[in-house]
């Protein structure tokens, strides 16, 4: 485990071009996420749900609710990508997307069950995806242009990095 608690499983590293048996590996990380999160995520109390993974950070509650919003944005991303040429993607606050009302009242099963349904059909469509789909590229405001396998990447490590705030967290607080 890495000692410093925002990156559990390391910051992202940066891949060249992806090859074809790289981009299988990633694809099925991304199909793995919701099942990972559900299952990190299972018999925590509302107490434990608020608890923040790391002094400052986020809660529980607020990792659930985010990764569903983070990769409905990554969605979009790739299919304005595969539909416009170069599209430059919209930013969102992350942060206080986190803290509206919704994270707090609605219970995690909800964007449990959208990053189930979210997952099902980005994963599809990654595995639809040839050498030219993943070359296509994007303009991220603060990152640059970017390729779909380097969005492809980099959401394979996020799903990896929540997941892994929850489940370090359990493991230190001994919640089993």
């Amino acid at each position: 485990m890495n000692e410093d608690l925002r990156y559990p499983v390391g910051k992202l590293q940066e891949e060249g071009p992806l090859g074809a048996a790289r981009r299988l590996e990633l694809i099925e990380q991304i199909a793995e996420t919701p099942e990972r999160l559900r299952a990190a995520v299972h018999g925590l109390s509302h107490q434990q749900l608020d608890t923040p993974y790391r002094p400052g950070g986020w809660t529980v509650r607020q990792v659930i609710h985010h990764v569903p919003d983070s990769h409905l944005n990554a969605y979009v991303r790739f299919k304005l990508a595969l539909t416009e040429e170069t599209p430059t993607v919209k930013l969102y606050a992350e942060a206080l997307w986190a803290a509206l009302p919704d994270t707090g009242r609605t219970a995690p099963e909800v964007s449990l069950t959208l990053l189930d349904a979210l997952h099902k059909r980005w994963v599809i469509l990654l595995r639809a995806l040839d050498d030219e789909g993943f070359a296509r590229t994007l303009q991220h405001p603060e990152k640059g242009l970017l390729t779909l396998d380097q969005m492809l990447a980099l959401y394979a490590w996020h799903g990896r990095h929540h997941v892994a705030h929850v489940t370090s967290l359990r493991e230190r607080e001994g919640w089993g």
